[in-house]
């Protein structure tokens, strides 16, 4: 997992909790680096589950919660280092349709070696987006916090409907323009 997503993190629990608290969680952790990460490096993605669950246990703050919240926090901090994937997009559904083919072909230029989930899409249905989230790793929450932080971002009313297919490493994402009344 690449580091600029564990200096993130670090960055969001010092801005929404303190700096003390960052202390707390590296401490509480068994981390191979130590806590150090540079936004350059890469670090095994267990790390950060051990952040989090320190951070749970801290706060009483659900896992998934923080998870999701976290999500949201990371999509504003890559549109503020990578403001061109915005360029193109005007809408939630035509960004999101485009992380698989654009976004992520962009993010292993910068960061190569980066090991990135995959997305399949279904637009068959007019006014709905079907986004199907697979990765090795168990971050469906972190895909649907980026998912609403995408939302917020574009100020769209789209619902979200997620479905479990496999615990954390694959979902369903069913996102439906809201009927404005």
């Amino acid at each position: 997992m690449k580091g600029m997503v564990f200096t993130s993190f670090l960055e969001m629990v010092e801005n929404k909790f303190s700096l003390s608290i960052v202390d707390q969680i590296i401490e509480g952790s068994d981390l191979p680096s130590g806590g150090s990460y540079t936004s350059v490096g890469t670090y095994d993605h267990s790390e950060m589950i051990q952040l989090i669950v320190q951070l749970s246990q801290r706060t009483s703050i659900p896992v998934t919660d923080l998870i999701i919240t976290f999500g949201e926090y990371l999509f504003t901090q890559l549109i503020e280092l990578h403001p061109q994937f915005l360029q193109e997009n005007s809408t939630v559904f035509s960004f999101l349709q485009k992380v698989d083919s654009y976004i992520h072909v962009e993010v292993r230029k910068l960061y190569p070696g980066a090991e990135l989930p995959a997305f399949e899409y279904d637009t068959s249905v007019e006014g709905t987006l079907i986004m199907i989230y697979r990765s090795s790793r168990p971050f469906a929450d972190l895909a649907e916090g980026l998912i609403n932080g995408c939302i917020q971002h574009y100020g769209e009313a789209i619902n979200v409907v997620r479905e479990n297919l496999e615990e954390g490493t694959a979902a369903r994402f069913i996102l439906s323009k809201a009927e404005v009344e």
